[in-house]
């Protein structure tokens, strides 16, 4: 069986425009092998050349340079483990759990355990009352002035630029998901244990052939960017001025992907970088869709063609944001609070 988290509750109707998305779910291997290999093979290619640039003492710029294009088709190769994760990928449940396992070892993310908790967010997106599962944590204006000094300060200092893009994706990535999430069953933590033992084999293997320290110096700024550049994809796609959020009386799934999940309209080499992420809305209006099939999706839909878009430049506005108002129902920064 596929793993398919859908965003739906028994009290909400299916609108009509959520019935034209359905045909954009079908999967297609060769598009997915074809994906596959133009990502993992130029991935580890990079990476044995980073080495050698490494080994025979080439400036370290050179070295960073080749890292830059590594960490873009590190980033795209997560994407790709994302689909994995929902089923969407590959039309075999066997091999999106087999390709998931492989792309998320590569990306020092275990398959079963993050699955599970990225369908958490899919469940609770925009709910108000279901926040924190697999989301950025968010206050509401008034949590927030009644919060203690000491929460108020731990709340601002994650929200800060240089913890949520600076060092809080390394510690995600590279120490957070080395162990089981919240809520874990026995197969997440299988998964987590698995994922662990292969890295610990390929850090043995590297230390052993090219050395610890080459392998470090090769590693971890490619890490360390992809990473910074995922954390900031996730966080735009919910975290604008007039993102949707409800109390759970009052919360519509279905205008999640309408109204709480960003079109990030993205030049095209950025587009195929982050294989087509920028089309979240469409993405949380049916998780089954592959990221190869999300733009003809939006394309296809008009509610989905109506979302207005975020470009590059207004993204970068949204980093002063960071409460959500529910009286003004937007975010808004801290400066506003004065």
């Amino acid at each position: 069986m596929s793993f398919n988290p859908v965003v739906v509750v028994a009290k909400a109707e299916k609108p009509q425009w959520y019935q034209a998305t359905a045909p954009f779910a079908q999967r297609d291997t060769r598009t997915a092998l074809r994906q596959l290999l133009t990502t993992v093979l130029p991935y580890l290619l990079l990476l044995a050349l980073m080495a050698w640039t490494v080994r025979d003492g080439y400036p370290y710029g050179i070295t960073l340079a080749l890292g830059s294009v590594a960490a873009a088709l590190l980033i795209r190769l997560f994407i790709l483990f994302h689909d994995c994760t929902h089923g969407s990928f590959l039309p075999s449940p066997r091999w999106n759990r087999n390709v998931g396992y492989l792309c998320g070892i590569l990306a020092f993310t275990a398959f079963h355990d993050w699955r599970r908790s990225h369908a958490g967010h899919h469940i609770t997106a925009g709910d108000l009352d279901r926040r924190g599962m697999g989301d950025i944590s968010t206050m509401t204006v008034e949590e927030y002035l009644a919060a203690p000094p000491l929460r108020r300060l731990v709340y601002r200092l994650y929200r800060h630029p240089l913890i949520l893009l600076g060092a809080g994706p390394l510690y995600y990535f590279l120490l957070r998901n080395r162990y089981p999430s919240p809520g874990a069953k026995k197969m997440d933590f299988v998964s987590v244990v698995v994922t662990n033992l292969v890295i610990a084999g390929i850090v043995a293997a590297a230390s052993l052939t090219v050395g610890f320290k080459t392998y470090l110096l090769v590693q971890l700024p490619v890490l360390w960017t992809a990473a910074t550049g995922g954390v900031w994809l996730f966080y735009i796609q919910h975290q604008f001025e007039r993102v949707y959020w409800a109390r759970h009386d009052a919360w519509d799934p279905w205008r999640v992907p309408l109204e709480g999940a960003s079109y990030y309209q993205l030049p095209k080499l950025l587009q195929w970088v982050t294989g087509n992420v920028g089309f979240h809305h469409v993405h949380h209006s049916r998780p089954g869709i592959p990221n190869y099939r999300l733009q003809e999706c939006h394309e296809a839909v008009p509610e989905l063609r109506a979302v207005k878009p975020f470009t590059l430049r207004k993204s970068l506005g949204t980093l002063r944001l960071n409460l959500y108002d529910e009286r003004r129902r937007r975010m808004v920064s801290f400066r506003s609070l004065s």
